[in-house]
């Protein structure tokens, strides 16, 4: 008995000792975290309010520096520049009201409120106007990927509108601003380019393009100044005190119900877009699946109507009844469209006369190819002719004045014959004297090899040509000198 109560009591003591070591472990983890992610140390109130403010001003030289940003993000995005892109939103000042505006309500500043306000406003209207006038004037206004990329925003976007905010106000209360990160959030948030876009839509009156590009402008905006608010209200920045009771109680009155606007619109805003990632990501599933990857089926084109909850598909060819309740039958099944309308368009006659056409063109082009490549053929082996005509003539004249010259032309080819890794060769004849009183005459061969080759190839590369040469030239100097 007295054991078992022993080993009971040492089981226990055990224990208890395993529990205090893991809540030693999890209070040190847990303050490894909070020292990790604690930022409030490291904040500079101060400095981060004095800093927001001189970025909001807008005259004089930042109202130039907005302009010529514009206008560099509109030839980027006209001439499908990323790289240019990139360089106008680093150059670009609007990131100032916007943060302004979350700053103020944050700390109840009614002022600086006011004054982000009309200078963000400002700068919006400056921006439209010069992007405008650019896509307006320029003559060339193609529907580049770059635009076209900023007219309809989804989920994505809020997210780094968002999550860049964070990054950037985070960055501006640490004390010595990191630079780095700013010129980062400016690339990915992007302010610039839809303000550009929206312009083109103006410019070419698609209000659609407007009204797309506007909204991205707005998310991003928004999201911004939201994440700006929040942390500087997790941080506990001081709000400002007014002498006035009455006026204080309105300046909070006025600045909790701007706050409130501002978040009514982005849980909103968010809510729509996240949908319509939904239902664009299932329709584009439901397209892969179904209609892409089925063999009998030839989509021409498609269409998605979110409003009107309608699918268009465009066929070239017939589709059977059997195909058509397929789909629709499928289309059930995929979240956030197995409501919508399935219209199928067949278009067989028109498709067939394209395909006729098409092969009639490339028949001809064929047969106009194969006559050019013909005729270079012809023109050609004229050449050759012509070359090896004047060849024999240079060489019969060169015999009949001279009955010792070289026939060269006769001996480089047949030299190639034989010796394939010669890459050029050259042949003359030149006088030599090693008495300095009798002159003799030497046949001298420069040849280029194959650089691959070794040099104990070589060698005996060379004796060959030399004995073959000594042959045909029937003479026994004969030098062979390597290029």
């Amino acid at each position: 008995m007295e054991e078992n109560k022993e080993e009971a009591a040492a089981a226990e003591q055990s224990k208890q000792s395993i529990q205090q070591d893991a809540k030693g472990l999890w209070e040190k983890v847990k303050k490894f975290i909070l020292e990790l992610l604690d930022f409030r140390d490291d904040t500079d109130q101060e400095a981060t309010i004095e800093a927001i403010k001189s970025d909001i001003s807008f005259k004089g030289a930042t109202a130039w520096i907005l302009i010529c940003s514009i206008f560099v993000a509109s030839i980027g995005l006209n001439a499908n520049s990323t790289a240019v892109v990139i360089g106008a939103m680093l150059i670009s000042p609007l990131m100032g009201p916007i943060l302004g505006v979350g700053m103020s309500i944050a700390i109840n500043d009614i002022d600086t409120l006011r004054k982000s306000l009309i200078n963000l406003a400002t700068m919006i209207v400056l921006s439209l106007l010069t992007a405008f006038l650019f896509f307006f004037i320029f003559p060339l206004r193609e529907e580049t990927s770059e635009l076209l990329g900023r007219v309809r925003p989804d989920i994505r976007d809020v997210l780094i509108a968002f999550f860049g905010g964070l990054a950037l106000i985070i960055a501006r209360t640490k004390k010595g601003t990191i630079a780095s990160v700013i010129f980062g959030v400016a690339i990915a948030t992007a302010l610039m380019p839809p303000l550009c876009t929206a312009g083109y839509g103006l410019a070419i009156g698609n209000f659609d393009y407007f009204l797309g590009a506007m909204y991205l402008f707005t998310i991003n905006t928004i999201f911004i100044a939201l994440a700006t608010f929040l942390v500087l209200k997790l941080l506990g920045f001081t709000m400002i005190r007014y002498v006035n009771s009455a006026k204080r109680k309105r300046i909070a009155q006025i600045a909790s119900f701007i706050a409130f606007l501002v978040m009514v619109p982005a849980v909103f805003t968010f809510v729509g877009v996240y949908n319509e990632s939904i239902i664009d990501a299932n329709y584009k599933k439901f397209l892969k699946a179904k209609v892409y990857d089925n063999p009998n089926l030839w989509l021409q084109r498609e269409k998605l109507e979110v409003k009107d909850k309608t699918i268009s598909l465009f066929f070239n060819g017939d589709v059977s009844d059997a195909t058509e309740s397929f789909l629709r039958n499928e289309l059930k099944s995929f979240p956030k469209i197995d409501s919508y309308s399935l219209v199928i368009n067949e278009n067989k006659a028109k498709s067939v006369d394209r395909v006729v056409d098409a092969y009639d063109r490339a028949v001809k082009e064929l047969d106009q190819k194969d006559n050019v490549i013909k005729g270079l053929l012809m023109e050609i082996d004229d050449l050759k002719s012509t070359i090896s005509n004047l060849n024999q003539t240079i060489e019969q004249d060169a015999l009949y004045r001279d009955k010792n010259s070289i026939p060269f032309s006769k001996i480089s080819t047949e030299a190639k014959i034989r010796f394939n890794d010669i890459k050029e060769m050259s042949l003359a004849k030149v006088l030599s004297s090693s008495d300095f009183i009798k002159v003799d005459t030497a046949t001298v061969v420069s040849v280029k090899w194959n650089a691959k080759l070794k040099d104990s190839i070589l060698v005996k590369n060379e004796n060959e040509l030399r004995s073959w040469i000594q042959k045909e030239l029937k003479t026994d100097k004969v030098q062979i000198r390597r290029n």
